[in-house]
């Protein structure tokens, strides 16, 4: 169980730094009020009603948004210098708590849970003569 736990960790830390590195862009473009088309790795497609603005009194309908997402462009490198012994301490500490969290406990065998129950020489519900009623 402790393998797959740290597995599923490593494999999410790792997918966590990959998509944190991405940067992408979303284009969408809207005829009047109504979303036509979204891209995620171009340009949106035009829908077909695009005028050219010839004169002032003729508005576009159509516009077009760009979100662009920016991702980080350098990572933080840790040389093995700035690891220093309160560090260290700290490491030591969390690998110690860290591995006894995952203590397995073995179970002493019980051997009287296929016994009968002991016969009881006495009803003592007769003898007090109280009865649920």
């Amino acid at each position: 169980m402790k393998h797959i736990i740290s597995k599923i960790a490593s494999f999410s830390l790792a997918l966590l730094v990959l998509f944190s590195t991405f940067s992408f862009t979303v284009e969408k473009h809207y005829c009047g009020e109504f979303l036509m088309d979204v891209s995620f790795t171009g340009d949106a497609d035009n829908c077909g009603m695009e005028m050219e603005i010839k004169s002032a009194k003729k508005k576009n309908c159509c516009k077009d948004e760009i979100h662009h997402i920016e991702g980080q462009d350098e990572l933080q490198q840790v040389s093995i210098d700035d690891f220093d012994i309160s560090k260290q301490q700290f490491l030591v500490a969390f690998h110690i708590s860290f591995n006894d969290l995952f203590v397995e406990n073995e179970s002493k065998k019980t051997y009287y849970k296929d016994f009968s129950p002991p016969d009881i020489p006495i009803d003592y519900q007769v003898l007090y003569q109280s009865f649920l009623i």
